[in-house]
């Protein structure tokens, strides 16, 4: 696993973490980074202090892919309290309007009005710029902060239970969606005020929470181990290099095209648990299609 203390090519790949309640996803980062020796570590999605669930860190070399991972669409539970608005739009903020009781009449036009492609107001406690400053660190000064609106993708809800001051929904999303923002617009549309009370990530992309490891069991004394980031690059072509193709990519050298697509995924062997060798795109050239290595994979030692 080790050599001189730091992790090897074995030790690259993805490794998913269920991230408990009040950590922060660079907490995370940098438990992965003691236990498993070394620094290079980062994540595909931040998670809220307060949110718990899916955290995908990418370990060694496999960080230099992470922009390619297939991490949409996303899946939250939720559960969304009704009567009672606060600045953060979520349980660790403070109270700042209460409400009456939602209009359940109204759920179905509004969760309608919640679906698909919408326009959606970030949360004043969020990480968007406001000239030159995170807005979260504005809204805490006491100023005032007002983000525009972003286009988001809003694929589904699942109301999985329902009392008269609560709602617990599976809600399907695409990146850059803030599910506390969706919270507070579902309390407006049902005639009344909300926050966002709990929310787990369940999954990104082919990536299941039920396949992850609780925090407290990433440890220097047994860290887990790793997976291959194929299974979070199944979206893109794969093809099969030659002894001497792996050479030439290696080198930065293009190779001929095998396989259809404009990006792909090129492995030393067919084998289950294939190296990686690079992430190459497709060029056209007077001797055919080739793919040109984009983001090359070092086979050494991981320093």
């Amino acid at each position: 696993m080790s050599v001189g203390g730091t992790v090897t090519d074995a030790g690259s790949g993805l490794l998913l973490v269920d991230k408990p309640v009040g950590v922060t996803s660079h907490d995370v980062v940098a438990r992965v980074r003691r236990a498993l020796r070394t620094r290079r570590v980062g994540h595909a999605g931040t998670l809220d202090p307060f949110a718990t669930g899916l955290l995908v860190c990418a370990v060694g070399h496999a960080t230099r892919l992470l922009p390619y991972i297939l991490g949409e669409p996303k899946v939250y539970r939720t559960r969304v309290r009704f009567g009672t608005a606060t600045d953060t739009d979520d349980v660790t903020g403070t109270v700042v309007a209460q409400g009456a009781s939602p209009q359940w009449s109204l759920l179905p036009t509004a969760i309608t009005s919640l679906t698909g492609t919408i326009e959606q107001r970030p949360p004043a406690y969020s990480a968007k710029h406001v000239n030159g400053e995170r807005a979260y660190a504005v809204a805490r000064r006491g100023d005032a902060v007002t983000l525009p609106p972003v286009s988001i993708h809003v694929y589904g809800w699942h109301v999985l239970a329902q009392e008269p001051d609560w709602l617990e929904a599976d809600v399907t999303c695409s990146g850059g969606t803030y599910v506390r923002a969706l919270a507070r617009d579902l309390g407006t549309a049902l005639g009344t005020v909300a926050h966002c009370e709990s929310l787990r990530r369940v999954s990104s992309g082919p990536l299941h929470v039920h396949a992850a490891v609780p925090l407290d069991a990433v440890q220097r004394d047994m860290p887990p181990q790793p997976v291959s980031p194929l299974v979070a690059l199944g979206h893109l072509a794969t093809q099969v290099l030659t002894p001497d193709e792996c050479i030439d990519v290696g080198h930065g050298r293009a190779v001929g095209a095998r396989v259809a697509g404009d990006r792909v995924v090129l492995l030393a062997s067919d084998a289950a648990d294939a190296r990686i060798v690079a992430i190459g795109e497709r060029t056209a050239s007077t001797a055919g299609d080739r793919w040109q290595p984009r983001v090359v994979l070092p086979q050494e030692a991981d320093a």
